[in-house]
Formats: structure tokens, sequence, C-alpha cells
């Protein structure tokens, strides 16, 4: 599966989940058809978390995955 088509479902599976996610609990949403790897999945993370630049949110990896939040300039409002 290519990057772009990873971006928008590993973005709604982290919107939708109400707990950080790590790289494998992110790879078990495919399956083996879909043949994503790992490496795809952090590429595609990266790539999430570039698209956030300038944006009021980040994509942050915490102790126990990746999460989206607030960027910390923006958090009073």
């Amino acid at each position: 599966m290519q990057i772009e088509q990873l971006k928008p479902i590993i973005e709604a599976a982290l919107l939708a989940s109400s707990q950080p996610m790590t790289i494998h609990q992110l790879g078990d949403l495919f399956g083996e058809a879909d043949e994503v790897s790992h490496a795809q999945i952090a590429k595609a993370l990266e790539t999430l978390a570039e698209d956030c630049n300038g944006r009021g949110i980040e994509l942050k990896e915490v102790a126990s995955g990746f999460r989206y939040q607030v960027r910390q300039d923006v958090h009073p409002w």
C-alpha cells in the first residue's frame, strides 16, 4: 500500500482512538493481503507529523504510542 493511501487510514485511527497507538497496534489494522510493513507505517507517521507544521495540532510520539495533540503555543486558547 502506498504512503498516500496509508495516511488517511492511520490519521483516522489515531483520531478515533481514546489512547495513543503504537506502530504495532496500527499494523494490526491491516491484513496480510494489504502488505503493510511497520516501516511503511513509520514513514506515514513521519509524513503526517510533517503535515501538521504550521497548524494548531501536532502528531507526537509519547511513551505509549502516537497521538494528536494541541500544540503548546496555542494551548491557552
